[in-house]
């Protein structure tokens, strides 16, 4: 450790420039606004609160027009009993609903969130295929948590003022966002599922007529095959005319009405009969279990999910962005009254909003803390070099730590950040020991001593009583380490962040401050004064910007220590006097 502490001390040069390279780094992977514009960027995530989810997976399984007997019996208690063995489960949850069974299964909290996701698809894959009923196929849910809804939205039709128009149907919205909106955002980096909400789904609708069937003799049996032969395209081998060689297709996708009306079912002895002949043929919605309303009217939207580990603020800016690149495709249509209106997708609910006001709080706390601390030090150090020596220590640690949480993959929220600031005080304590140390040895060398040396033995005698006391404050919060499920994902965050300041602040402390103290104290009379006027300037920019108490505090304190020399020759004069 000593052997370290001199190699930095002795070659400022090395030290500083690995500092500078350290601060760029921190810059680039701040979650705060602290970086300037031009700065390339790669911040942590962040999200508002800390997900304090199950680490659970959703297997879905639709079974139309079951009740939820049949669903319970037939598919959700087969499939809950063999999920059960999968590896690393600790429970499994299921709710069987109308035609729908849902399976919650959930994981131990160290099993690794992709790898049980592939465990699942293994099971679902190894299935004996007799368990479930024949055509019943189960679906894994999508990559996401919990808290992975960030974005929420409508789709309304707007004049070019941004007024609402009306004049959509809700199967017309339902269709542009299930064939248009969905796929596009869901191609934005980042998304795990864009879910459609509300309006209704487009369907034909076949409509019999039993009196009609029984006079034709046709069975429903035979309905439904017409529907389904109908509703295809063949293919037949080829022909070659004039030494060209042509495919021969059959072309059946039903595009109408009339397509479905004019299917054939049976011939009798006289005509064939058709669809229409027995059944009555129509457009309209498909059976739904809820509705999306806003401020009292049915709207169509949907919800996008982020997908798991990806940083939420990163993916709203993605979506967002994607929102802008369709927005001119849009469907558009001039109504009855003749306005024009353009369909728009409008949010409702961005967490992007909620995450910039929880940051931003959060930074304005770290500042003013920073701030704070720095005033105090300046008042109490009396000295002006100590001052800076101790609060260069506050930003250089808080950016180390927003390193080591985008590589320890230590989300940026509330209580994770709430962790460096609860640290700060004890950082500041380190820089203020070593400067103390190093102002009582150089008082009591008086310049006998190559100023180097009594920095390297000031450090060498407080470098024990440092590394104790924050080691005793790591091993302080190992039972919050040790903390599990939802306790353990709402404080391990905090302990982290503190542990990852305490380490920076140690490192600082024992690796630049002593190589940045003799640069500073070796500062001659003069250049002093100019140091001392270098801070009185930076007080008249503080009082600019409406920092009043730094700045003022600053140009105190530079006046005081420009006005000494002055003070102590009237002071020896008037002695002699």
């Amino acid at each position: 450790m000593y052997a370290l502490i001199s190699f930095f001390q002795k070659n400022r040069f090395i030290t500083f420039v690995v500092f500078a390279l350290i601060l760029s780094w921190g810059l680039i992977v701040s979650p705060l606004d602290w970086a300037p514009r031009f700065w390339p960027s790669s911040p942590v995530a962040v999200d508002a609160i800390p997900d304090i989810g199950e680490n659970q997976q959703i297997i879905f399984t639709a079974w139309p027009g079951r009740s939820p007997q049949d669903i319970d019996d037939q598919i959700t208690f087969p499939l809950t009993s063999a999920l059960m063995g999968v590896p690393g489960v600790k429970s499994v949850r299921s709710s069987s609903m109308l035609g729908v069974s849902n399976i919650y299964v959930i994981f131990e909290d160290g099993v690794e969130f992709y790898w049980s996701r592939s465990r699942l698809l293994e099971k679902l894959n190894a299935l004996p295929a007799n368990l479930l009923p024949e055509g019943v196929k189960p679906t894994l849910g999508p990559d996401a948590t919990a808290l992975g809804q960030i974005f929420w939205y409508t789709l309304e039709g707007r004049d070019t003022l941004g007024n609402l128009t009306g004049g959509w149907d809700l199967h017309e919205l339902r269709s542009v966002q299930d064939y248009y909106v969905k796929y596009a955002l869901s191609a934005a980096e980042g998304v795990a599922e864009v879910a459609s909400v509300g309006g209704h789904v487009k369907e034909y609708h076949i409509d019999v007529d039993p009196l009609a069937m029984k006079a034709y003799k046709v069975s429903l049996s035979d309905v439904m095959k017409a529907v389904k032969n109908s509703n295809r395209d063949v293919g037949a081998k080829t022909i070659e005319v004039n030494n060209v060689e042509y495919l021969i297709r059959g072309l059946g996708y039903i595009k109408s009405l009339s397509d479905l009306e004019n299917a054939y079912v049976k011939h009798n002895a006289e005509n064939p009969i058709r669809i229409k002949d027995v059944a009555k043929v129509s457009l309209g919605p498909a059976t739904r279990r809820g509705i999306l309303d806003k401020e009292g009217a049915e709207v169509v939207g949907g919800v996008v999910v982020a997908r798991y580990g990806a940083n939420p603020m990163q993916v709203i800016e993605n979506v967002k962005s994607k929102v802008a690149e369709i927005a001119p495709g849009l469907p558009r249509k001039t109504l009855v009254d003749g306005t024009l209106s353009q369909l728009t997708l409008v949010p409702f609910y961005d967490r992007s909003e909620l995450i910039g006001e929880t940051i931003a709080t959060l930074d304005e706390a770290l500042s003013l803390e920073i701030l704070i601390t720095i005033l105090v030090i300046i008042v109490m150090v009396m000295n002006l070099r100590a001052s800076l020596l101790i609060s260069s220590l506050l930003p250089i640690a808080v950016l180390m730590v927003f390193i080591a949480m985008k590589y320890a993959n230590v989300e940026a929220n509330i209580v994770a950040l709430s962790g460096i600031a609860i640290a700060i005080g004890t950082m500041v304590d380190l820089g203020i020991i070593l400067s103390e140390n190093m102002l009582r040895h150089m008082d009591i060398d008086k310049g006998k001593s190559k100023l180097s040396t009594v920095i390297f033995e000031a450090t060498k005698e407080v470098t024990p009583a440092i590394l104790t006391a924050v080691s005793t404050t790591i091993i302080s919060f190992i039972p919050v380490f040790a903390m599990e499920a939802a306790e353990g994902k709402l404080f391990r965050p905090l302990a982290f962040t503190k542990t990852f300041a305490l380490v920076a602040a140690v490192v600082v402390t024992l690796f630049l401050l002593p190589a940045a103290a003799q640069l500073l104290f070796g500062i001659k009379n003069k250049m002093q004064r100019g140091l001392y006027v270098l801070f009185g300037l930076v007080g008249i920019a503080a009082l600019f910007f409406g920092f009043f108490w730094a700045g003022g505090t600053l140009i105190a304190l530079s006046l005081t220590q420009l006005l000494l020399p002055f003070i102590g020759r009237f002071t020896q004069h008037s002695e002699k006097l």
